[in-house]
């Protein structure tokens, strides 16, 4: 199942596949070569978009859910990629303790949480879940539509060390975005392996820092390639926090127009005739704090006025990139995931309304795992672009790879032990 485009402008986007069809062992040395000199985050997921004349990553998440998406076909490569980072990390590993979301409330997410149980059961680990969640004073099961069911208990922490009751794990697999800060009692942890670090949760973690690291790699990448790195790169400006409001706003307002003012020029020597737009995120938070569109400049202040903007005083504004994709008719957003250094699947995140691709997770949505026409995920050197899905699967996990490395950057940047010797 290869999504259609609704746009006419195909040949850039099948240009740039072709292109690294073509390059593809120059691209694996490239990311070996990266891969030698940075370590990648142990998992993320990565939102796409497919505007027909680029494709760019519009979100990174270093705590992926959606794992349960992913289809049976695509287990054994979550599996062996599972193997790889714990062999790096702790080849001797034998429990591993996941710490999910507080308040886990949805089916979604307790199957989200038996699918990780399942990739690392079959890596060779033990594995329970333990909740830090403060409300959560007993072990509690929660039980699936299909029959599995995921036991959380109360995670606890004896002297510098966490785990469960009879269960002391040497690897903490965070899935929880931690968006009050670091809590107690996962830090200054003995011998045990925290993965992803605290650093990664939204207290520290900014979306304008990844962006910068990002295009710094796509901008290595296309000159490697012999792109513009605009093909896949969103332009994005950070409103820096003023001490008033006053000030606030007069940051966004310069930020919108320097996004606005580098797009228009962009569309204009592609000969793009979209009109273009701008999404603002919060810098300093997750997806819960909301995103806003703005498709023309002079409405800021009714946005503004109309409280629609994200909760927040640091804002990033981001070149807006339409998804032209479409399966069965509705609006099709790739999301990569992957886990170590390894793609290891997709899914299509689904919207039935015209008013996707905005960037930012329509309510309503639904999920469809990516499907392939061959038995293979293997991309097929020689199929024309865009008639082959994992051709196109590997173009988008190209992509992603770029993310996550931009990722990685992200990390060391703000990695204790490394500002302490700087």
């Amino acid at each position: 199942m290869v999504p259609h485009l609704i746009t006419a402008l195909t040949g850039p986007i099948n240009e740039l596949e072709q292109r690294m069809l073509d390059a593809m062992p120059a691209i694996e040395r490239w990311f070996r070569l990266e891969w030698m000199e940075h370590t990648p985050p142990f998992y993320t997921s990565v939102d796409l978009r497919n505007a027909g004349f680029k494709l760019a990553p519009v979100d990174t998440s270093l705590f992926p859910h959606g794992w349960h998406h992913l289809t049976a076909e695509m287990m054994p490569l979550a599996v062996q990629a599972a193997m790889a980072a714990i062999e790096k990390i702790c080849p001797e590993a034998r429990n591993l303790l996941i710490v999910p979301e507080n308040h886990l409330q949805s089916p979604s997410d307790v199957a989200d949480l038996a699918q990780l149980q399942r990739i690392f059961n079959l890596a060779g680990l033990n594995v329970r879940v333990g909740s830090i969640d403060p409300e959560l004073k007993k072990a509690t099961t929660f039980q699936l539509a299909d029959g599995q069911s995921v036991a959380v208990e109360p995670a606890l922490r004896v002297r510098k060390r966490v785990g469960l009751r009879h269960f002391d794990p040497c690897t903490i697999l965070l899935n929880n975005e931690l968006p009050a800060g670091p809590p107690g009692i996962l830090e200054d942890l003995y011998e045990q392996y925290l993965l992803p670090p605290l650093q990664a949760g939204w207290t520290v973690r900014r979306r304008s820092r990844h962006t910068r690291c990002y295009e710094e790699v796509g901008k290595r990448f296309g000159k490697m390639l012999g792109i513009d790195h605009w093909l896949i790169h969103p332009i994005s400006h950070s409103a820096e926090a003023g001490k008033t409001k006053a000030r606030r706003m007069e940051a966004l307002r310069a930020a919108v127009d320097q996004t606005f003012s580098k797009v228009r020029r962009k569309y204009k020597e592609y000969g793009i005739g979209e009109k273009p737009f701008v999404v603002i995120k919060a810098d300093d938070a997750g997806d819960e704090a909301g995103v806003a569109v703005l498709r023309d400049a002079r409405d800021l202040p009714t946005l503004e006025e109309s409280g629609q903007l994200p909760r927040s005083g640091h804002w990033l504004v981001q070149e807006g990139v339409l998804t032209q994709e479409r399966v069965h008719e509705a609006v099709a957003e790739p999301v990569v995931y992957t886990m170590d250094r390894y793609v290891v699947g997709g899914v299509y995140r689904m919207h039935p309304g015209e008013s996707a691709g905005l960037g930012g997770r329509a309510r309503g949505a639904s999920y469809v795992p990516l499907a392939f026409e061959h038995s293979t995920q293997l991309p097929q050197p020689g199929e024309r672009p865009g008639a082959s899905a994992p051709n196109r699967f590997y173009m988008y996990g190209v992509v992603a790879r770029l993310a996550m490395l931009a990722a990685s950057y992200e990390l060391e940047a703000t990695d204790p032990e490394m500002l302490e010797l700087a």
